[in-house]
């Protein structure tokens, strides 16, 4: 499997969960491609979530098209071992996760015809844990 996102360093191991409310600061419109995969809720997408839908869409569309990823797992997610007592502080980095707050393109894609580009992006939403819509240039 190939390597999963995460930063290379952080100046903080453990962060506090935060809020998600709002709208998408940025990135509310394709800049790159044709056709995009759009948040309609906020969310966490892991890291693992995002390589799964890249491989999805990659897969599909074969040689031809080009992808870019508009989100980056910054956040750690952290999780205590099952059965441990309460308190003993807070457990150890799980995983990284991508904050994603409604409007936000996710995912972008060119080079290939709208009928390959919507099963991509059908293909690359199943992988993501929150509601998304298919956005294209018309």
């Amino acid at each position: 499997m190939a390597a999963m996102l995460m930063p290379k360093r952080v100046k903080y191991r453990k962060t506090q969960r935060g809020r998600m409310k709002g709208l998408a600061k940025g990135e509310k419109k394709l800049v790159f491609g044709e056709y995009g995969l759009q948040a309609l809720e906020p969310g966490w997408v892991t890291s693992r979530q995002i390589e799964a839908a890249r491989i999805a869409l990659t897969r599909f569309i074969k040689r031809g098209g080009k992808v870019w990823i508009n989100i980056f797992p910054h956040k750690p997610y952290t999780k205590k071992p099952a059965e441990t007592r309460m308190g003993g502080g807070k457990g150890a980095p799980e995983q990284w996760v991508a904050v994603v707050k409604p409007g936000k393109i996710m995912f972008e894609l060119s080079g290939v015809n709208t009928k390959v580009a919507k099963e991509a992006i059908r293909l690359a939403a199943q992988k993501i844990s929150i509601k998304t819509k298919f956005v294209s240039e018309e």
